[in-house]
């Protein structure tokens, strides 16, 4: 519908021209000019149409995704976003402040902010398998206490390839499975993994601290990037309680930190620079989110 907006508007510019043209080199009939406007709006319409029937060739031949398939696909109404919000209400609502988080930093250092808006509602899907399992939609106890920590472990790690394979079957576009598969990297799930060690005998060695990360991907582009950040903050400042300002701040800074330090962002292209002014603006949003005294 925005190409074919665009196409109108073409067209009706080249009937502006086509008279202008026309009137002020006073030669041809009225006729002629007639002719001119037909096919100069002709022409601008017709060009719309045929963009508009190439561009899903060329996404598919190129694997390119367009702001018209970003557009599409930001509408709420998509069938996996109406099942991500009937079946994992937590999640899906998770998703929708990570967005706007996501959003807001893309728009400080000029990344594209729409692809990352919809990296954002998508990037959870994979816990629509088992959506109990995670904490933002668990109502009625915590299934994991009746499991050993490695099976937790291999059920918060499965959402991200879980999310690929809905993903491929919903035919989204490779900018989306980049950033499904990225939003987490490599990062360690240490809440099960010190308990593995805790319930560990003698020898702590059998206990792989590989078998408790995620599988990655690290994000290379700065959108990846950019939302692994945003998902990690607004997940983590869940547990603040009406922190004040200095609290907020240093936490999310101790998030972006450790990220630094983990070797999260070694693949990055988001320049430190802008990492910097991504922050200002982390805070700044979740500061009119949480009451900060």
């Amino acid at each position: 519908m925005v190409a074919l907006g665009m196409g109108l508007l073409t067209g009706l510019l080249n009937i502006m021209l086509a008279s202008a043209i026309g009137i002020y080199s006073g030669s041809g009939s009225a006729q002629a000019v007639l002719w001119g406007c037909a096919f100069g709006f002709l022409g601008g319409f017709t060009s719309a149409v045929i963009a508009t029937g190439l561009v899903p060739i060329i996404e598919i031949l190129f694997e390119y995704t367009s702001d018209i398939k970003l557009l599409e696909l930001a509408n709420l109404d998509q069938p996996l976003m109406r099942k991500l919000m009937i079946e994992a209400p937590g999640t899906y609502q998770h998703s929708l402040a990570v967005s706007n988080l996501a959003e807001a930093g893309a728009d400080a250092v000029a990344a594209n902010s729409l692809l990352v808006r919809v990296c954002a509602y998508y990037h959870d899907v994979g816990k629509l398998v088992k959506p109990e399992y995670f904490v933002e939609n668990q109502r009625h106890g915590n299934p994991h206490d009746g499991l050993t920590a490695s099976m937790s472990a291999l059920v918060i790690q499965s959402h991200v390839k879980e999310g690929l394979a809905l993903a491929q079957a919903a035919r989204l576009p490779l900018a989306i499975w980049q950033g499904i598969a990225t939003h987490h990297g490599t990062k360690l799930i240490r809440y099960f993994y010190t308990k593995a060690l805790e319930r560990a005998d003698r020898d702590k060695s059998e206990v792989r601290e590989s078998d408790y990360r995620y599988p990655g991907p690290k994000p290379t582009s700065r959108e990846e990037t950019i939302l692994m950040l945003a998902d990690s903050i607004e997940a983590a400042c869940k547990s603040l309680k009406n922190p004040t300002e200095k609290e907020l701040n240093d936490f999310v800074n101790k998030i972006i930190a450790g990220k630094i330090t983990q070797g999260q962002l070694q693949s990055s292209k988001l320049s430190f620079s802008e990492l910097e002014e991504c922050t200002e603006v982390f805070k700044k949003v979740m500061k009119s989110i949480h009451h900060v005294r």
